[in-house]
């Protein structure tokens, strides 16, 4: 069968516009590139030279290869040779007038079968078919920059776009070695419209001073694995494109968590929009540049210095107890021993305590069995665990943390039982995930002893971790686990005590907002992970981490977000309360968003 579309037009031939007309041409089309005028089409065609000699130099195509190519693109500024194209992909900037204008003329030149394209990424597609007499024609092609590297292509359709000429153009991507995804026409379409909604929330717990850029980009690089962090990403972006998206998805969504954070507005009204200009989020060594500049003076100009001259000194910690005998228990138990702290493992009852060590050592001897850890480190740190069945038993230790069951009433049982055992100037630390970190406090007559210290599953693995200070815990509090924190390999990240503290509060908002993409029909569970994976590096799309997190345990999460900020936004999707309700929790139970006994 022939390929489809043996000869595509490319119309604007910027960095997207020249990368497609490259995918296009290494996968055997002639390209037809059209450009505004001769000065740009001379332009164009050097930025195509220069990009495909730079993909000979490191070993991306042959000399061979590259002359091939070449032979099959060709570049000026009559947008009549287009007429000859069965597809035309417009990739000219973000403006819908001149879209719109520049659809109208393609409808007057192009062939009533010639299929039109537009590459826009936040644009209404229906609006701009709709300056031509042929909308079931016209679909939108958003290939992801760079597209010699990025395999998705989400391929938009309107409520007339014709199914088969969707599929053909489906089809086309295929064939470049590209994933299409389907998806229909509202504002960043999947994987913008899922990822700057998350980018926006981390501009506005910025802009609060609920924790400082680096801590958020380090807690969602490492708690969730994203390649960057949030606001590293939009520096990247660009501050005004991720401004000029956001605004589109809320002039169609009136939903609140769309409208730009006005941090967003400031910096693009100053002129930051960063890297490309030097500066946003962070401050480039020059335009372009992917180099931070970590001075001082810079940090404290953004007002989010931290203040690591002036913190108080930390309190000695030479022994810790961990109350709880469950997975996160043994974890961090483990942790603290292999940094050589003799360590109590604390339980109900001694039985329970020694089946949390058994389970310590399982984990261990794995290390070993993997060559991470050597015999002899495995012994010595069994040796420094003491499983013991009474909290009376942790009255010396210097630190003590709760793993125990997220549930209030457990926690404050729990931490009035510490008060009564523990010596003066203790620390007390709580691992909830979720829960107030004050009312764990408010059950002792210490509360400025008592700190959050939120670690990732599994904690053994995981680098980070989340210290929440409340408004009554002692700054050496929070020092002693700033260093701690450091002497055990963790990479530690501050923030206030509020609902989701940093990581949870930016995940779980976009896992919500995956669902109701998918309770609403506009794309499948496929589709949805494969964009998110493919177009912005995740290392696990939406519904295959709700099903490894539990939709219980995400559902609950939604509820405690949704109770604290009071954002209609938040609200937990009725979908994912109804696979809760009927017992669908994910991979523990065998069905969540995709049926796993069948696997």
């Amino acid at each position: 069968m022939e390929r489809p579309f043996p000869t595509v037009a490319v119309v604007g031939l910027g960095t997207m516009g020249a990368g497609v007309a490259v995918a296009l041409a290494r996968g055997g089309r002639r390209v037809i590139g059209v450009e505004a005028g001769p000065t740009q089409a001379l332009r164009a065609l050097d930025r195509i030279e220069a990009s495909t000699a730079r993909a000979v130099e490191r070993g991306r195509l042959t000399a061979g290869e590259r002359a091939e190519l070449l032979a099959l693109i060709e570049v000026g500024d009559d947008l009549g040779a287009v007429a000859a194209a069965g597809l035309v992909i417009e990739e000219v900037p973000e403006d819908l007038e001149l879209k719109r204008a520049l659809f109208a003329e393609l409808d007057r030149i192009c062939p009533p079968e010639t299929v039109l394209a537009t590459g826009t990424t936040a644009l209404s597609v229906t609006r701009i078919a709709a300056a031509t007499g042929r909308p079931e024609r016209v679909l939108g092609v958003h290939f992801f920059n760079p597209v010699h590297t990025m395999r998705l292509v989400e391929v938009v359709r309107t409520v007339l776009t014709d199914p088969r000429a969707a599929e053909l153009v489906a089809e086309l991507a295929r064939d470049l070695g590209k994933e299409p995804v389907a998806a229909g026409d509202r504002a960043g379409f999947i994987a913008n419209g899922l990822l700057f909604a998350y980018l926006n929330q981390a501009a506005a717990m910025f802009e609060s001073r609920y924790a400082t850029r680096e801590d958020i980009d380090a807690a969602m690089r490492l708690g969730c694995g994203l390649p960057m962090g949030p606001l590293a990403l939009l520096d990247l972006i660009g501050i005004d494109t991720a401004r000029t998206v956001l605004e589109a998805m809320y002039a169609q969504s009136k939903d609140r968590l769309h409208a730009p954070a006005p941090v967003l507005g400031q910096l693009v009204a100053a002129g930051l929009l960063g890297r490309k200009s030097g500066r946003g989020f962070y401050t480039y060594e020059a335009p372009g540049s992917s180099q931070v500049v970590t001075e001082q003076e810079q940090e404290q100009e953004q007002g989010q210095g931290r203040a690591d001259a002036a913190r108080a000194a930390g309190r000695a910690v030479r022994s810790v107890g961990v109350c709880g005998s469950g997975t996160m228990a043994a974890g961090i138990a483990e942790v603290f021993a292999k940094a050589g702290l003799p360590v109590l493992l604390a339980a109900r009852s001694r039985e329970k305590a020694e089946r949390a060590k058994a389970r310590l050592a399982g984990s261990l001897e794995r290390s070993v069995a993997k060559g991470r850890l050597s015999a002899e480190a495995r012994d010595a740190a069994l040796a420094l665990v003491t499983p013991t069945g009474s909290y009376g038993d942790l009255a010396e230790a210097d630190l003590l943390v709760e793993a125990v069951a997220e549930d209030l009433a457990v926690k404050r049982e729990l931490f009035a039982a510490l008060d009564a055992v523990a010596k003066p100037g203790a620390v007390l630390a709580t691992t909830t995930s979720s829960l107030p970190v004050i009312s764990c406090a408010t059950a002792t007559s210490r509360p400025r002893d008592v700190v959050g210290m939120h670690f990732f599953n599994p904690a053994p693995a995981m680098r980070l971790v989340e210290v929440v200070s409340t408004v009554l815990t002692a700054q050496d509090v929070t020092a002693t686990v700033l260093e701690l924190c450091a002497k055990v390999g963790k990479h530690p990240v501050e923030c206030g005590d509020r609902a989701g503290f940093i990581v949870n509060a930016l995940l779980f908002p976009y896992l919500n907002d995956a669902v109701r993409m998918l309770q609403e029909h506009y794309a499948t569970v496929d589709d949805i992970d494969t964009a998110m994976k493919l177009g912005c590096g995740y290392p696990m799309g939406p519904f295959e981490l709700l099903d490894v997190v539990g939709l219980d345990v995400s559902l609950t999460i939604e509820q405690v977000l949704h109770q604290e900020f009071r954002e209609p936004g938040l609200a937990a999707a009725p979908l994912l309360e109804h696979l809760v309700a009927a017992g669908c929790l994910g991979r523990k139970t065998g069905r969540g968003f995709r049926d796993h006994a069948r696997r």
